[in-house]
């Protein structure tokens, strides 16, 4: 997530027993069995560990599947998730998520994890524990991504956490010592073979030349890639992590040729870009983030219109670079708008077919999760709520959907529509419609009269 974005989203960083968000690998240990531990330092260890699995066996984890950097569709854990609240109601999430197994993405410290190395070789892994459990045991496909840094990298005191100071990063002199976190954790889940380096630059902001420090952010890229490669090099890697912020149409300031009806993207974002690309030690993927809106929040030049820069974005990607292409968050409404749930979900399928038409591999949705449970575009109902939590809503009804529809290298074909107001995605077996407009409309599909209610999302099966 962005530096303007950070204040809403990092509210979800908290000191004390918080989950942290994982990214989410391919699972193939057992359900039920302990978590192994690793002594991967060459001083006293000490670490703390639930070090067994959430009780309750939901599905059954993938065995002996080759690590992939084309994953499909899943979604990234933020602090309240399926491992926290009442014993029914994660009774009740952890089934749902293992009805449908999908990739799920966690951070190695917040969203839900805590400090995992509050002092030098001090280890606490109990919330990241939990998290790589509850994965597991609903058959998920695992993804870790290697942030935050301990205080004590990035000049804070040693055995203290100040959550307030999340997005710093860590000074030079710990760039190995980072490193060497990353390739602990690496240890300790070998079943785990997705790697994420850090999220969005956080920490590496240049005041002074008001540009990104992708210097000493790929410098840490580069030792962190090779510490996992080192435990198994069958384990994929990826970076930057960059934010695709945009100027509005029409701006000078900081506007680059990669452009479309919905803005250009920041020249600042293409020149760390061309800097990673050139002196990264290596990559399995590509890792970006971004928002259909401006870097002003605005959306240009309709909220559906807007979502078009996923896809050009996406096509130019997987062009400039030659990697597979991974979406970490997406994000499709200014912060701190509230939409209705029709029109949320008609723009959010939109947006997912921009990336899938794009080429993306692997996209992450940000679960916007609250303790409650109420709250705009969440997957499920709160599992602290009440006993009725971790039940379905719209967006994971969506994502699912969509994950089953249109996995990675899905084969799309062309549609006729006769009505500019719908936007569509068909492969060979299903079709995708997605009114644009809060009247009801009559389409034309492949010469098919379709009814459509405001913002419906519908699908057709052949």
């Amino acid at each position: 997530m962005s530096a303007r974005h950070a204040a809403g989203r990092f509210g979800l960083l908290r000191a004390g027993r918080q989950r942290v968000v994982v990214l989410i690998a391919v699972a193939t240990v057992g359900l039920g069995l302990l978590l192994t531990m690793f002594d991967t330092t060459g001083h006293g260890v000490a670490e703390r560990s639930t070090g067994t699995a959430a009780p309750g066996v939901y599905g059954t984890p993938g065995s002996g599947q080759s690590p992939s950097a084309r994953l499909g569709w899943g979604f990234t854990h933020t602090e309240y998730s399926a491992d926290r609240g009442t014993a029914a109601a994660e009774d009740s999430a952890g089934r749902l998520l293992a009805a449908q197994p999908l990739p799920q993405n966690q951070a190695i410290m917040g969203w839900g994890a805590d400090n995992p190395e509050p002092s030098p070789g001090q280890y606490d892994f109990n919330g990241l524990d939990s998290r790589i459990a509850l994965i597991r045991k609903t058959g998920g496909t695992p993804v870790i991504t290697l942030c935050c840094a301990p205080d004590w990298m990035k000049g804070g005191a040693r055995g203290a956490t100040d959550w307030s100071r999340i997005e710093a990063a860590p000074t030079p002199d710990h760039y190995a010592d980072f490193a060497q976190l990353a390739a602990k954790v690496a240890q300790r889940y070998p079943d785990v073979h997705d790697f994420i380096v850090w999220n969005e630059f956080k920490g590496f902001w240049n005041d002074s030349a008001q540009r990104w420090d992708y210097e000493d952010y790929t410098r840490l890229y580069n030792l962190a890639y090779r510490a996992v490669k080192g435990v198994n090099p069958r384990n994929m890697v990826g970076g930057p992590y960059l934010n695709m912020d945009s100027m509005p149409p029409g701006s000078k300031d900081n506007s680059s040729s990669v452009s479309g009806p919905w803005g250009s993207l920041d020249q600042r974002v293409v020149d760390a870009l061309d800097y990673w690309k050139r002196n990264k030690a290596g990559a399995d993927f590509l890792v970006v983030d971004g928002s259909s809106t401006t870097h002003d929040g605005a959306l240009v030049p309709d909220d559906f219109t807007a979502t078009e820069k996923f896809n050009d974005l996406s096509r130019w990607l997987r062009q400039d670079t030659g990697l597979p292409l991974w979406w970490a968050e997406w994000y499709v409404k200014p912060d701190h708008t509230v939409w209705p749930e029709n029109r949320l979900m008609a723009v959010q399928a939109t947006a997912m077919t921009q990336l899938a038409e794009g080429g993306t591999d692997t996209a992450f949705y940000w679960n916007p999760e609250s303790e409650s449970g109420d709250c705009s575009g969440c997957l499920w109902t709160g599992t602290g709520a009440d006993q009725q939590g971790g039940t379905p809503l719209p967006m994971m009804n969506l994502l699912r959907r969509f994950a089953a529809a249109f996995p990675p290298g899905t084969a799309f074909r062309s549609v006729t529509v006769d009505n500019t107001k719908v936007r569509v995605l068909a492969s060979d077996r299903t079709l995708l419609a997605v009114n644009t407009t809060d009247q009801q409309i009559t389409a034309h599909i492949d010469g098919k009269a379709v009814n459509l209610g405001p913002y419906a999302v519908s699908w057709t099966n052949r």
